[in-house]
């Protein structure tokens, strides 16, 4: 079985999730961590095999692009793997809150983006994290109003929304902006296409108030826009070799991995296991992940906003690294950030060994491994 796996399956189940909107936290990167409380926290396996750590803290999003951390936790598939130790789950609203929870000591092991894992680790001086597996791809679209934008070359003059300054939408969208030939002040998001960073939470409303023109967006939040009117233009997947891009890793605490390898492996199990679950039943999934959302959120996502958002996402174990570095890459070319040295940001040899017991072919790290 490929260690790619999509949600592109029957959406049948879409039909029997409440119709409440959830509006959720962004791919975007820079607020507080909340404790999950939820059946998942404080869990501990039924075997009660011990392992090195009595417990684990795991972060993530409560977002799609999280699916694996989402259905994971909710279903058990994770702890079921951890026999005694327990999992203490964390949500954060964005990256930098988490890659300072990582860097901090405060968690151990966390479902992010390429951009603030990247951060993170030049940060440290390259010291305080590893990449240690993929988790999702793609997700990502441009919607735009069609009375105001009907091609591409009609963003020129207009005012389109990304997450945060040096996100990774941010990033793309001015990567593609450059390709166009078009200038962009990076810094103040002014030229020939405005670029107004707006947080996921708000951009509806400014959708709806006229007030951006469209936006590069992650998901949910491009779906929910088209439930308000906006239309497809372009989807971020077709951008992308394979139509492959890294969207969501697993990065885990350098010194916890050194301590704890056994806990770290038995995570990675049960991320593995999570997204052959996933493939096995993408609606059972789909509606696992909206009630994980509403356990953190208090929402669920409206059946109109999760389904074509699940169908638009692939769980993933292989991390895409060279897609990481193409980031990175772009990155540096619209000047947000200087060349970073990114030799040793992924350690796949717990991954690669699950992934050989279970009989999936290995995964690469693009020669940028650890030594």
């Amino acid at each position: 079985m490929p260690s790619t796996t999509p949600l592109r399956r029957g959406l049948a189940a879409a039909a029997a999730v409440p119709l409440l909107i959830g509006a959720l936290a962004s791919c975007g990167y820079g607020s507080r961590a909340e404790t999950a409380d939820d059946k998942t926290s404080g869990t501990a396996a039924a075997s009660g095999g011990k392992l090195s750590a009595p417990e684990v803290r795991i972060g993530y999003f409560p977002n799609l692009t999280h699916a694996t951390a989402l259905v994971g936790l909710q279903e058990g598939l994770i702890a079921k793997e951890l026999g005694g130790t327990k999992i203490k789950p964390q949500a954060f609203n964005a990256g930098p809150s988490e890659i300072e929870a990582l860097n901090g000591g405060s968690l151990d092991i966390g479902f992010i983006g390429p951009s603030p894992a990247i951060n993170g680790y030049v940060k440290s001086k390259r010291q305080n994290l590893r990449i240690i597996s993929g988790s999702a791809s793609g997700g990502v679209k441009l919607v735009v109003n069609p009375d105001r934008i009907k091609t591409l070359d009609d963003l020129k003059g207009k005012r389109i929304a990304t997450p945060q300054k040096g996100n990774t939408q941010d990033v793309a969208f001015l990567n593609w902006i450059a390709q166009k030939g078009w200038k962009v002040d990076p810094e103040s998001g002014k030229g020939d296409v405005s670029v107004v960073r707006t947080d996921n939470k708000v951009t509806p409303d400014a959708f709806k108030q006229g007030s951006v023109d469209g936006a590069w967006v992650p998901e949910p939040t491009a779906s929910k826009l088209v439930t308000d009117g906006a239309a497809v233009l372009l989807d971020e997947t077709d951008l992308w070799p394979d139509k492959k891009f890294v969207i969501t890793n697993v990065i885990v605490s350098q010194k916890f991995l050194k301590a704890h390898p056994d806990v770290v492996e038995a995570v990675l199990r049960g991320t593995v296991k999570t997204n052959e679950w996933i493939n096995a039943d993408p609606d059972r999934a789909m509606a696992s992940a909206n009630a994980a959302l509403k356990a953190e959120t208090g929402k669920e996502l409206d059946a109109k906003v999760i389904a074509p958002a699940w169908k638009s996402i692939l769980v993933t174990d292989d991390p895409l690294a060279s897609t990481l570095k193409a980031q990175a890459d772009h990155a540096v070319k619209a000047e947000l950030i200087e060349q970073p040295d990114l030799a040793g940001i992924y350690d796949l040899t717990l991954l690669n060994k699950v992934l050989k017991e279970a009989g999936k072919p290995e995964v690469s790290d693009a020669g940028l491994g650890a030594q």
